[in-house]
């Protein structure tokens, strides 16, 4: 009996040990709950405002690649500015001023001429002609007002003389006109920018309202354009084909057959009689013009052989082609032999693996080239030593063709982007004296929103005073003298406009809106014109 009864009072024991120990063990997992509850807390107080803002922004990027719109917001859409102007502008945080585009407006709007997206915009050479082309398979070139008589003339020239006129290969296609009126049937009298016809915001728009052609032949989606110097115009498809057409003709001159998608061209800065070809099959192309065929080839190695963009650079020297894993080759032209190439990625973190090389742009008369890629990052690097000069960054271009690309100085970079703006930057920072910020980085944007959709291209007139002057004249019409002497040497710029009037853009989204932007500069009576040379070893 006395050992049952010790055997439980031992058990009674163990099991109030036992009871004891898992409350004790209760009590900890709860103040182990109430701390991490606490901590959580703290670090919600911490980093609240943040997470919330990423979080936000991750909900609006969703919803933009799903649905294809930006949610609005009243900061957005309610804006005053933007409402008032059809331009909204802004600057980065870093960049505390004085702004160069704060005076930006918009002198013309071409929406409607293109069904879908536009996915290329270039000037020629000489600055009075811009092509468009993109997801509706047009090619459409659009003349200034002030060049019209010129370009018509030439056209009817070169059709009452055909013996004049480039010949055309046994497979031209005939243009296929469209019932629209087109500029090109318009008397001459109602193109010409006379400044006596038409309301002042007519003649304010710098280009004729309708195309001056309009070449039809491609059967996919045009990706890229390239002009030459008298005129010439080659366009690249995702049907596989290059097409070369001329001012003066209405129908294609030759088709140059590939075995994939034809990402990008170029004429050869030189010689005009030979262009540059890059295709999704890994192939770099020298095409000779006047024998219709493949004069040069090489083909990129790697697993990823896709050429994404290419170009000439250092004035035909070297043909550089980039890829959809990052990379930049170059090749010298003569034989097109592999020479050297860029790695464009970022030394650590997200962008280290590399990302699609989405543009490839020569400085002029600089041994330097700009690269833009799929990182959102726009990056100079020094051809000398294969050195990044500068990043640049503010731009959102996660999957676009996008490229970036220079004023006709050199002054500024231009460049779409993902995020409905357009991004500008100085090519060479005006850096503080004593600033410890990093002279190789650059954030110091200038954003102009025009568009409502994602903007596609963004160029830089190659001779601005040509879309500017007309603005300035319809501004002094109000104050023109009688006497036309008087009135002629009133007309004529200053020394300092004439030197440095502004820049002048084109934009296009995803839309097929095209619009044409100005930003004028009124230099200060008796002094010259804001203009900076660029420093740098000739080419």
């Amino acid at each position: 009996m006395t050992l049952l009864l010790t055997g439980q009072s031992a058990e009674k024991r163990e099991s109030d040990e036992e009871t004891e120990d898992l409350r004790k063990r209760g009590d900890f997992q709860r103040l182990d709950a109430t701390a991490v509850k606490q901590k959580s807390i703290r670090l919600k107080k911490f980093l609240g405002k943040k997470v919330n803002k990423t979080v936000s922004k991750l909900k609006s990027v969703a919803d933009e690649y799903l649905h294809g719109e930006e949610v609005p917001s009243d900061e957005e859409e309610m804006s005053a500015e933007m409402l008032r102007t059809g331009i909204k502008v802004k600057a980065s945080n870093s960049h505390k001023g004085p702004y160069t585009f704060d005076q930006i407006r918009m002198v013309q709007n071409m929406t409607g001429a293109h069904t879908g997206a536009v996915w290329v915009v270039k000037f020629s050479h000489c600055g009075r002609l811009l092509a468009t082309a993109g997801q509706d398979n047009i090619l459409r070139i659009w003349v200034l007002k002030q060049a019209y008589k010129y370009f018509n003339d030439m056209r009817q020239k070169y059709a009452s003389e055909s013996k004049v006129s480039p010949s055309p290969s046994h497979d031209s296609l005939n243009l296929v006109f469209d019932d629209q009126k087109t500029a090109q049937e318009m008397p001459a009298a109602e193109i010409e920018s006379t400044g006596e016809t038409g309301s002042a915001e007519d003649d304010k728009m710098p280009f004729v309202q309708q195309p001056f052609c309009m070449y039809h032949g491609h059967t996919a989606d045009l990706l890229d354009v390239s002009w030459s110097k008298n005129y010439f115009i080659l366009s690249s498809s995702m049907d596989k084909t290059v097409r070369l057409w001329h001012i003066s003709r209405k129908e294609c001159l030759c088709c140059f057959q590939h075995i994939d998608f034809v990402t990008a061209i170029a004429f050869h800065p030189k010689d005009d009689r030979y262009f540059l070809s890059g295709s999704l099959d890994g192939k770099l192309r020298l095409w000779n013009i006047p024998d219709k065929k493949v004069a040069l080839w090489n083909e990129v190695d790697g697993a990823a052989k896709l050429i994404t963009a290419a170009n000439f650079c250092q004035n035909g020297r070297f043909a550089v082609v980039g890829t959809y894993d990052g990379r930049c080759i170059f090749y010298s032209t003569e034989l097109l032999k592999y020479f050297t190439q860029i790695h464009v990625r970022s030394s650590r973190g997200k962008n280290a693996k590399g990302s699609k090389i989405s543009g490839i742009e020569p400085l002029p008369n600089e041994n330097k080239i700009l690269i833009t890629s799929n990182d959102s990052r726009i990056r100079l690097y020094d051809l000398r030593d294969l050195s990044i000069a500068c990043k640049y960054k503010g731009l959102t271009n996660a999957s676009s063709q996008i490229k970036a690309s220079l004023s006709h100085d050199n002054r500024y970079i231009v460049c779409a982007s993902e995020d409905h703006y357009v991004y500008i930057w100085k090519t060479y920072h005006d850096y503080a004296k004593f600033s410890s910020a990093r002279r190789d980085r650059n954030d110091y944007w200038e954003g102009i929103r025009a568009h409502n959709a994602v903007v596609t291209a963004a160029v830089f007139a190659p001779n601005p005073a040509l879309l500017i002057r007309d603005d300035w004249r319809t501004d002094r019409k109000s104050t023109e003298p009688a006497d036309p002497l008087t009135k002629e040497l009133q007309m004529r710029p200053s020394a300092a406009e004439r030197k440095y009037l502004g820049e002048a853009l084109v934009t296009a989204d995803f839309t097929g809106s095209i619009k044409v932007l100005v930003n004028r500069v009124k230099p200060r009576l008796g002094s010259s014109a804001p203009t900076q040379s660029i420093g740098g070893s000739a080419v």
